[in-house]
């Protein structure tokens, strides 16, 4: 880029590995300066921020864990003190724990409302705040806007993983408040993805059979839940709504979560 200071800056959170990871790089590739959020995993965040950097020609990797408020709270600041700007905030950090109505307690419900509807909120704020100190120093067009992962179950409800659902069904009804709340300095769109990655509780041969259980034939893959946030963050007259990228499974009756099918 000819003037980094311009260059849109963005921070997608759990971005070291996996989704989080193929998003950041997707939005290397589209220009976008990417702060790479991890909390444990710090070689893998080293080895996004090189391959985001080679893409976009500058990436940086912050440490934060999403159960200290503190620490959230500064993240922000810490991305502006880095790259001097802050455009954009990817909320794909998320606990996914296994607990049922038998299993519920308080202790998994609050780790799990901390990370996945917390986090993101207090990060909503702090953008927010940033727009308008950059409006008071002589930005008036200054806008920002937040993607809110979220997941194609809110539509299409089953009684597991309880805490994590009640996590993103909040973050869900947040992303209509904040939209009305952050308005209009701060966008809010949430994109919500059916199965789109195996995982040790799957054989590929079982992921592939429940990827094809879809409408279409096919659920979402990693490059469209990633082309759906860059859509949401470009397209300016999006906010308070959400983007379902899932093959149309949300249409579809699932007695039990996929990986425990």
């Amino acid at each position: 880029m000819s003037n980094p200071a311009l260059q849109r800056t963005v921070l997608v959170t759990g971005a070291a590995r996996r989704l989080g990871r193929d998003i950041a790089q997707a939005l290397a590739r589209a220009g976008w300066r990417v702060a790479v959020h991890y909390r444990d995993s710090e070689q893998d965040a080293l080895e996004t921020v090189a391959a985001c950097t080679d893409l976009s020609g500058d990436s940086d990797s912050f440490q934060a864990d999403f159960n200290d408020e503190q620490a959230v709270r500064a993240l922000i600041s810490r991305v502006v003190q880095r790259f001097g700007r802050l455009d954009a905030v990817v909320n794909n950090a998320s606990l996914f724990e296994h607990d049922d109505a038998a299993s519920f307690g308080y202790q998994a419900m609050q780790a799990h409302l901390l990370s996945n509807t917390g986090a993101p909120i207090v990060l909503a704020q702090g953008l927010q705040e940033h727009m308008r100190a950059r409006i008071e120093a002589g930005e008036p067009d200054a806008r920002g806007a937040v993607v809110n992962l979220l997941d194609q179950k809110l539509w299409n409800q089953n009684p597991d993983f309880l805490s994590y659902t009640l996590s993103k069904a909040a973050l869900e009804a947040a992303g209509t408040m904040l939209a009305l709340a952050l308005a209009p300095l701060v966008r809010v769109v949430g994109v919500a993805p059916g199965l789109t990655l195996t995982s040790h509780l799957l054989s590929q041969e079982r992921f592939e059979a429940l990827h094809r259980l879809s409408p279409l034939g096919r659920s979402s893959s990693a490059a469209d839940v990633a082309s759906a946030v860059c859509f949401a963050l470009d397209n300016q007259s999006m906010t308070g709504t959400t983007l379902l990228v899932d093959g149309g499974q949300h249409l579809q009756r699932f007695e039990r979560d996929f990986s425990l099918m």
